[in-house]
């Protein structure tokens, strides 16, 4: 019964509009008031604060946060996506493409989905609206681009994860490449087959990017910023060097002196991408406060212990929890933010399926998979929204533009339940 209540409060509180961190922790500890004596959960709430912020693994988020803001303020990811046209401008779709490719990368260097959309917008949208490019098809390209850096490493959504469950950040990122990869080429092929479907979508050959202005900005492209960059940061996780915590300070001072050198590091960009890094970083770490208030409290009502009991007796097979799981995580990456719903669930759903003996970096994988889905599922797919932002165009328009790559994500997820090796060749 109480368990009821602390949810029927937390969706009350969300529903008339509390911001996710409060509805999160009042909700945690009101419940906790009918199970546990006041001086309990005062020293809950200090040590949660204390041991949240003495974990040094938490410092990665803030690191990874600000190298997506310096490259964005920098122009160092346009250039990226300026790179990615020249390469591929001759295929009919080929600026599309080049979306992915520019989001693959800037994934590769940052980990900031919203960074990553926002800069493609600017990059790639109003070439592909003067070239005749389907406004839903450029919307939803951009979105879906951008959701590669919930994926591909380094990744702040697997960082949480690994924060949560105790697990090795270092592994989960090496298990997210595959997939990572995987997922870039699926958005191409969606892209091959709604052009083969619809060639009127997208003209056959693409010319220098512009401006809102309709300036050529072409000739602003270079490849070597975001290549060392991306060199400086993979090579230094992969090869030891540094712990993943490190490197994201290696690739933040290193994105913001490629940026000064470049001459575009002037002081209201600095300010700029600080604002945006606190702004980010307090959304982030609010959520984990408030959500690890209330995984106590469902830790005192010991639901996961009696989840797994009614599993152990209702005899059902392994595979038909992790599947129920993972539609769970669809359904509630259509209503939540999806460090809320990672932060809310991950101490359920982790002792379950690793009670199931299932490996539990393969599961993380699988869980950012639909995170990745629900940046641009309706009602609340935030990528969407930025994307229309954006570019001035209905959020009607840019949910009708993702479909068909949704439907190329759900497959790719069936994948990679089927197929667990493409997460965990390269862990060992």
């Amino acid at each position: 019964m109480t368990i009821l209540l602390g949810t029927l409060l937390l969706i009350v509180l969300l529903l008339i509009g509390i911001p996710v961190a409060f509805a999160l922790g009042v909700a945690g500890t009101a419940a906790l008031f009918f199970i546990a004596p006041v001086s309990t959960i005062v020293g809950l709430m200090t040590t949660i604060v204390h041991d949240t912020m003495a974990n040094y693994v938490i410092l990665t988020i803030p690191a990874f946060v600000m190298m997506s803001e310096f490259l964005s303020v920098g122009g160092i990811a346009d250039d990226m996506m300026i790179a990615c046209n020249r390469l591929l401008r001759r295929l009919r779709g080929g600026l599309a493409m080049a979306c992915v490719l520019a989001g693959a990368v800037l994934a590769a260097s940052s980990g900031s989905s919203t960074a990553s959309v926002a800069t493609i917008s600017r990059a790639a949208f109003p070439t592909m609206l003067r070239l005749g490019y389907d406004r839903g098809l450029a919307v939803g390209t951009i979105a879906i681009s951008g959701t590669l850096a919930i994926m591909i490493p380094p990744s702040i959504a697997l960082v949480v994860y690994g924060i949560l469950t105790e697990e090795s950040i270092g592994k989960l990122f090496l298990a997210g490449i595959g997939p990572g990869l995987l997922t870039a080429a699926g958005y191409i092929v969606t892209i091959l087959f709604v052009l083969w479907r619809r060639p009127d979508f997208a003209p056959s050959f693409q010319d220098d990017l512009v401006d809102e202005s309709g300036e050529a900005i072409e000739q602003k492209g270079r490849v070597w910023p975001i290549g060392l960059l991306v060199l400086l940061v993979l090579g230094s996780l992969y090869s030891g060097l540094a712990t993943p915590t490190e490197v994201g300070a290696i690739g933040t001072v290193g994105a913001f002196l490629l940026s000064l050198l470049l001459g575009r590091m002037t002081f209201a960009n600095f300010v700029q991408a600080i604002g945006n890094t606190l702004r980010t970083t307090t959304m982030i770490v609010a959520i984990i406060f408030g959500a690890l208030m209330f995984g106590y409290f469902m830790t005192y009502t010991q639901v996961t212990s009696q989840l797994l009991q009614f599993i152990a007796d209702a005899e059902v097979g392994p595979y038909v929890v992790l599947i129920c799981t993972l539609v769970v995580y669809l359904i509630l990456g259509m209503l939540m933010d999806q460090f809320a719903i990672l932060v809310l669930t991950v101490p359920i759903s982790y002792s379950i399926i690793t009670g199931l003996h299932f490996d539990p970096i393969w599961f993380g994988v699988l869980i950012t998979k639909t995170a990745e889905i629900g940046l641009v599922t309706p009602p609340v797919g935030l990528n969407i929204f930025i994307a229309s932002a954006a570019t001035n165009t209905p959020t009607k328009v840019g949910f009708r533009g993702v479909a068909p790559f949704v439907v190329m994500e759900i497959l790719l997820l069936a994948i990679l339940v089927a197929f667990p090796q493409i997460s965990l060749y390269l862990v060992g």
